[in-house]
């Protein structure tokens, strides 16, 4: 090879030819795997190969399934939002679901699309570490990300059983079967195959959105935009409260990148699926919270969870605009 260099390019000073060599070596020391993965890697990054998740693997996802399985992983519903406006009042919350899912999810989802597109495999945000700090800061941030997650799952069950229990009046021991029930089903889902939990997200997200398009389609008549800002919270606000509700409702888009070795032609799906899914999401919560708010006078005290649920049985969908009052 040294000599053909030589002949293409005349004589080569003796950087260049120890650059030749060190070249040469590297590319003998190459194992036939090695040769293979490089060519699937680069097939995939064009969108034509397979993922990084198996060589030959097939993906299943498409765009709207990813849609809804990143909207399940960042917001789920307007569930928990009720204490920003407990912590300080309904116009700062109408301003920061409408601020925030932007100023935050939009960079955070730039960021996904992008690295997601550049390592398309199912160790997500692990797999970016470790190309970018090493082996022990990717297995660091798994693990920490891994109980993270672990602890905000756990919450969900017991916030849908908060608000069950608000709308339909249940026995006792009601709450803790429907938390090992939910717990239970949620997780043969998931051993059932991503393809099935994609299609299952978007049926789940047609029905935990759909009492929530009720509620704010019935509240439209009763609107008054002047209680959007004229409830206010008296006292000091709770803005640590406040922004961690915003925060906690619009965090993890990080968490499709777990996906990405599942994503049909993730190049071009992703940016789709995560734009999309910014908007889904910051109108998931802001208009129900415009209706419930406009359409009541309850004061903000009365916004804890489970309220949005009291607000739709209570008040918009029987006339009432009183709203339902704080908890005892």
């Amino acid at each position: 090879m040294s000599q053909e260099f030589l002949l293409v390019a005349g004589q080569p000073s003796p950087r260049q030819e120890q650059q030749v060599l060190h070249a040469v070596v590297r590319e003998e020391e190459r194992t036939p795997g090695d040769r293979q993965r490089q060519h699937g890697y680069a097939a995939v990054q064009q969108g034509r190969g397979p993922t990084l998740s198996g060589y030959g693997h097939k993906r299943n996802i498409t765009l709207i399934p990813l849609v809804f399985l990143i909207y399940f992983e960042v917001a789920g519903g307007p569930y928990g939002a009720e204490k920003a406006v407990l912590a300080a009042g309904p116009l700062f919350t109408l301003l920061g679901f409408l601020v925030f899912p932007f100023a935050w999810g939009v960079p955070e989802s730039l960021i996904t699309a992008e690295l997601a597109t550049a390592f398309p495999g199912n160790g997500g945000f692990v797999l970016w570490a470790g190309h970018a700090f090493g082996p022990l800061a990717g297995f660091l941030l798994g693990l920490w990300k891994y109980l993270s997650v672990v602890i905000n799952i756990a919450a969900y069950t017991a916030l849908i059983a908060d608000y069950l229990g608000g709308a339909v009046a249940q026995p006792g021991g009601a709450r803790t079967g429907t938390v090992i029930g939910m717990t239970l089903l949620l997780s043969f889902v998931n051993y059932a195959g991503l393809s099935i939990v994609g299609w299952g997200a978007v049926a789940l997200g047609m029905v935990s959105l759909a009492p929530f398009v009720l509620m704010t389609a019935m509240a439209v008549p009763k609107i008054r935009p002047s209680r959007w800002a004229s409830q206010v919270t008296k006292g000091k606000k709770d803005w640590r409260l406040f922004f961690n509700t915003l925060f906690w409702n619009l965090n993890y888009w990080d968490c499709a990148s777990t996906m990405a070795g599942e994503v049909e032609r993730p190049e071009r799906t992703f940016p789709r699926a995560l734009a999309v899914a910014v908007v889904l999401i910051a109108g998931s919560y802001l208009l129900p919270l415009m209706a419930a708010i406009g359409a009541t006078d309850a004061s903000p005290d009365a916004w804890v969870n489970g309220y949005l649920a009291d607000a739709q049985a209570s008040s918009v969908a029987h006339g009432s605009n009183t709203g339902p009052g704080p908890a005892q």
